[in-house]
């Protein structure tokens, strides 16, 4: 029989079509599962290969490692994770997690498929029990510290436990050494416990509050009050500690009073299926939308507030609250904001981003709103802090209407992927205004006859004769000789020379007549044009340094009449600016004279629908090759 192994999830109403397959041979379990039984053989994982690659990235294996495979396997499904069952162990026994029954496996099996899906077993390290819950449960999790808890926190415990959902806790640490070492009261700093239960009993004539904790290392407790062993379970009838399952046994699991837990515990987390599990009594459906999107250097990495000349061109989503809660005047919704993969990168130098979001009330237009909105307008709602956690959520409530939100890093420049859900009692319509694609391209104005040309006009028709000859039609090099001595007169613009392929792309848009030549009367609509653009370049050339940057770009663009999604602009930047993130004037040319050609020969082509146009695969080359 192969053993593969397919971890398990709560979200067991999925079937197995939903799930997205991971393997790289593109085969989902059941698919690998079949070829295996069919060949007889044993799966092994060629994409996390039982060797020390799949165990470290940066470290080298301190003992020798044998990879073992147990007798018994387990699977169910989410995401599509397949591994073989192979393990690293140390004299025959596992090295990493594992049961204290030593045949049983799930739990190595269940680490593996965690660690394959991070990249390595070390990828794992210095782990998150709010990461860990999200990814297994496909929950929503938020964070309360014990110093701002607030006053209807036990109800709240309650109603989570109850609701089923993950809970954990943990003491923060100042510093690496502080990782795992014992206080005095025998509970470990840095280390994730589960809470399992709380509970209430009757001590000196009232009524005390005590909250159950779990070490998941199966030993190692608590020794302070309410301690398996302490005095105070001596005064409480036989009855209750048998209804509190109290035992003095080291299996990890003891009881505190929550003032106690108040005072020694710093942070808990709190993962559920759906938000409203903390909220009012009754359950609500609670509605949810995804976006992904990106940070990208140059065009989305516009880091916060603070950094108030690139903080406008993050991404941004307008959301509409249409309907009150019940029974209430405001909308409640729950904003959690995840950095996706950053433990996958971790072995090429990635670490978790600082990361936040910001709510600001809509001004009415459907567009991305520019820099000097953010100048004049505060936030009405953000996160509690920018923090380099892989996940930040917050739940808030406003006023129905209109209103922007804008995910960001702390600081910009910084890239990487990210998934905002927001979650709403009531049904919220979103709108990414980074996706829309709107062109306005003016009519090229009519050749002014030779008599009534303006002084400008009759200088650049005598250096445009003396380039041609008497046709009249120059080459792309005789282009090139052309415009780089009538630029060069202006001293407004500092640039080196025009390249010669801007001055192809010139022609490829110009030229009517189809000869790969540029006519005297097609060359003036162009001028008319560049002289456009020029003026475009220096308002955003704002030091005269013969650059503009790349955050100003999507500006200059809509000014030029190309309204261009996130992904098209970082397109353009990758391909057009350099390593400091700015745009000389010869590559902003070429942008926009391929931007101009490509839109036109859209639009020549879409005649019955706007949006789309149809091509066999030689219109097709023939067109790319044009462009």
């Amino acid at each position: 029989m192969p053993y593969l192994y397919r971890p398990s999830s709560l979200k067991e109403h999925r079937t197995p079509k939903d799930a997205r397959i991971t393997h790289s041979s593109g085969q989902s379990f059941e698919q690998l599962r079949q070829e295996s039984l069919k060949k007889g053989i044993l799966f092994e994982d060629v994409d996390f290969p039982a060797n020390n690659s799949s165990l470290f990235y940066s470290e080298r294996p301190q003992i020798p490692f044998v990879w073992k495979r147990p007798w018994f396997w387990q699977y169910n499904e989410w995401l599509d994770v397949v591994i073989d069952d192979r393990l690293p162990t140390f004299r025959d026994r596992l090295i990493f997690l594992h049961s204290a029954d030593q045949n049983e496996f799930w739990s190595a099996l269940l680490e593996k498929a965690y660690a394959k899906l991070n990249g390595s077993y070390e990828a794992l390290k210095w782990g998150s029990a709010i990461e860990a819950m999200e990814d297994f449960t496909g929950g929503v999790a938020e964070t309360f510290t014990t110093k701002e808890i607030p006053d209807n926190f036990y109800k709240i415990l309650d109603k989570a436990l109850k609701r089923g959902s993950l809970v954990s806790c943990s003491i923060d640490i100042n510093s690496a050494a502080d990782s795992e070492a014992r206080t005095p009261l025998g509970l470990i700093k840095g280390h994730a416990y589960t809470v399992t239960g709380i509970d209430q009993v009757s001590f000196q004539d009232q009524r005390t509050k005590l909250i159950r904790i779990r070490n998941p290392w199966g030993q190692v407790e608590w020794n302070g009050s309410w301690s398996d062993s302490s005095c105070e379970w001596h005064s409480v009838d036989p009855v209750e500690q048998k209804r509190l399952c109290h035992a003095a046994l080291d299996d990890g699991e003891f009881w505190m009073a929550l003032k106690d837990f108040k005072n020694h515990f710093d942070k808990i987390d709190i993962c559920t299926l759906t938000p409203d599990a903390l909220e009012e009594d009754a359950l609500h459906k609670w509605e949810v939308t995804v976006h992904q999107g990106s940070w990208v250097r140059g065009s989305t990495a516009g880091g916060c507030r603070n950094f108030l000349d690139t903080f406008w061109t993050n991404p941004q989503i307008k959301l509409s609250l249409t309907e009150k809660d019940e029974g209430h005047e405001e909308c409640s919704y729950l904003i959690a904001l995840m950095q996706k993969d950053r433990r996958k990168l971790k072995r090429f130098g990635a670490n978790m981003l600082t990361i936040g979001y910001a709510i600001y009330k809509c001004p009415g237009e459907n567009e991305h709103l520019n820099k000097d909105f953010f100048r004049y307008h505060a936030s009405l709602a953000r996160s509690k802090t920018f923090i380099n956690l892989r996940e930040v959520s917050g739940r808030f409530k406003l006023p129905p209407g209109e209103y922007i939100l804008i995910p960001s890093t702390f600081e910009p420049h910084l890239e990487a992927d990210f998934c905002l859900r927001i979650f709403s009692e009531k049904k919220a319509i979103t709108q990414d205004l980074d996706e829309n694609v709107d062109i306005y391209l003016t009519e090229p104005q009519k050749p002014t006859a030779p008599g009534q040309e303006t002084e400008e006009e009759q200088q650049f028709r005598a250096l445009f004769k003396q380039t041609a000859g008497e046709d009249l039609e120059v080459t792309a090099e005789e282009l090139q000789s052309v415009l780089n001595a009538m630029l060069q007169k202006r001293k407004d613009i500092q640039f080196k020379k025009l390249s010669l392929i801007s001055c192809k792309n010139i022609i490829s848009l110009m030229d009517t007549s189809g000869n790969g030549k540029l006519e005297f009367d097609e060359f003036k609509v162009f001028w008319d044009k560049l002289k456009k653009w020029i003026n475009l370049f220096l308002q955003f050339d704002t030091d005269k340094s013969g650059t503009m940057s790349s955050y100003e770009l999507r500006i200059a663009l809509n000014a030029a009449g190309f309204q261009l999604s996130s992904h098209l602009l970082q397109m353009i930047i990758l391909r057009y600016v350099d390593q400091e993130l700015q745009m000389g004037f010869d590559d902003f040319l070429n942008c926009l004279v391929r931007l101009e050609s490509a839109s036109r020969v859209f639009q020549s082509l879409s005649t019955h629908n706007k949006e789309f146009i149809h091509l066999n695969i030689n219109e097709f080359i023939n067109l790319t090759m044009n462009i």
